[in-house]
């Protein structure tokens, strides 16, 4: 096969196709979002729940969120798959969200080892970093809206007692990930239903 010269018009519209099939490909579920959201809210208020009322002590429920893992890793390996097309800002995102996940197991590890209770504070403000990074890359305002507000109710939990802080963290879950996953879910359930993808 010859090179062939594309001229000025010509490279534009090639350029506007690849876009637009980059676009087609990448459909955003929301699947994520709401597991980690209610997975957050459940186990903040189950966390309230136990320092208010001094209900099993012994049990960590924060544990189920290595379990959440499992699901996610077969969501995502089963849209990989599907995709024939990855986005750069998906392979960004990737990157945000396991330097995340990472800071989070550390937090975590470093609790466990000098019995730190007072890191919600801390938690939260993680909490906020990819979620306003992530809604910046796709242009998705619930998702920066979310991480501002986790910046907002991260800065009160400085002044609030523990089990208070388990409320806001849940508060944190419901508008960075929850909400957020329900309108990308609906979205894309709309998206299906009209194009079929």
């Amino acid at each position: 096969m010859e090179d062939k010269e594309f001229s000025h018009e010509e490279s534009i519209r090639l350029i506007n196709t690849m876009i637009s099939k980059a676009k087609k490909s990448y459909v955003t579920k929301g699947i994520g979002p709401m597991v980690w959201g209610a997975l957050i809210v459940f186990c903040s208020l189950f966390t309230w729940a136990q320092i208010q009322f001094h209900l099993l002590p012994d049990v960590d429920i924060w544990f189920l969120l290595i379990f959440a893992l499992l699901p996610q890793i077969y969501f995502t390996i089963k849209e990989k798959r599907q995709r024939k097309f990855t986005a750069y800002e998906e392979v960004v995102t990737g990157y945000v969200w396991t330097a995340f996940a990472i800071s989070i197991f550390l937090t975590s590890f470093y609790n466990s080892k000098y019995g730190t209770n007072e890191s919600s504070t801390l938690v939260m403000i993680l909490y906020g970093i990819p979620t306003f990074i992530t809604g910046g890359m796709v242009k998705f305002k619930p998702l920066i809206i979310g991480g501002i507000a986790c910046w907002i109710i991260s800065a009160i939990s400085i002044y609030t007692p523990v089990q208070t802080d388990m409320l806001l963290m849940a508060l944190c879950g419901l508008v960075a990930w929850l909400i957020p996953g329900i309108i990308l879910w609906n979205r894309y359930q709309k998206r299906k239903a009209e194009h079929g993808v």
